[in-house]
C-alpha cells in the first residue's frame, strides 16, 4: 500500500480525496467452490477479484481510485501468499488503483476474497443502469460467453471435450475464465457516450 492515502496501512481507515468529484464505490467478493476453483492458482485468484471490481467502475465511467482487501482463509500459506500479493500488487500498478488497506482474517470455511474499490469521476457523470432507452444502440466491449466457457473447459464438461485438440483454445477459454479483462480505458468514452 503505497498512496499516501493508505497512510502505510498504520491506521484503521484510509482517505480519499474528492475535489470536485464524484467518488464510486463497488464491492464485490468471490468465494471458493463458488466464483472460482479450489485449485485455481493464486496470482489469478488475485487478479480476478481486483478485475471484477474494476470493471465495475469502467460501467461507470469512472477512473480507478484506490481498493480495500478483505481476505478470510483456512491458513496462512507463504507459498499461497506470495504469488497472490505480486499479482495483486502487479494489478493494483498497471490499472493505476492502489490498494488503500484491508483485514486479514482466519475462517473455517471456503477461501475468501472480498474487494471495495473506488472510482472518480466529474460531478454527476456516473453512467447508471437505468439510463437505456427504446432505440438505444447496444454496445459490447468484450466476447460474451468466455468466462462460461473457460468454466466448462476447467470441469472437463462438453466444451473440452469438443476442444479435446486444441490445447491453444481450452488455455485461451480457461484464461477468459479466471483473469477478466476490465475496460477501464474506454471509463471516459463510456462517460461522455453511453446512457445506460
Amino acid at each position: 500500500a503505497t498512496d499516501p492515502g493508505a497512510f502505510g496501512l498504520d491506521d484503521d481507515a484510509a482517505a480519499l480525496r474528492a475535489a470536485g468529484e464524484d467518488i464510486v464505490v463497488t464491492t464485490d467478493a468471490i468465494v471458493e467452490g463458488v466464483h472460482f476453483l479450489p485449485d485455481d492458482p493464486p496470482d489469478t485468484l488475485a487478479r480476478k477479484a481486483l478485475r471484477v471490481n474494476l470493471s465495475d467502475i469502467a460501467a461507470k465511467g469512472a477512473v480507478p481510485a484506490g481498493f480495500v482487501l478483505t481476505l478470510a482463509v483456512r491458513k496462512v500459506d507463504e507459498a499461497w501468499l506470495k504469488p497472490f500479493a505480486r499479482a495483486l500488487g502487479e494489478d493494483a500498478a498497471d490499472f493505476g488503483c492502489p490498494l488503500l488497506g484491508g483485514d486479514t482474517v482466519s475462517t473455517p470455511g471456503p477461501l475468501m476474497i472480498s474487494i471495495t474499490a473506488f472510482g472518480r469521476l466529474p460531478q454527476g457523470t456516473m453512467v447508471h443502469r437505468a439510463g437505456a432507452q427504446a432505440g438505444d444502440r447496444v454496445f459490447v466491449t468484450g466476447t460474451i460467453g468466455d468466462a462460461a466457457l473457460g468454466l466448462d473447459v476447467l470441469q472437463g464438461g462438453p466444451v473440452a471435450a469438443a476442444l479435446a485438440d486444441d490445447a491453444a483454445g481450452r488455455d485461451f477459454l480457461a484464461a477468459r475464465y479466471r483473469v477478466p479483462q476490465p475496460r477501464n480505458a474506454l471509463a471516459r468514452a463510456v462517460r461522455a457516450h453511453a446512457s445506460a
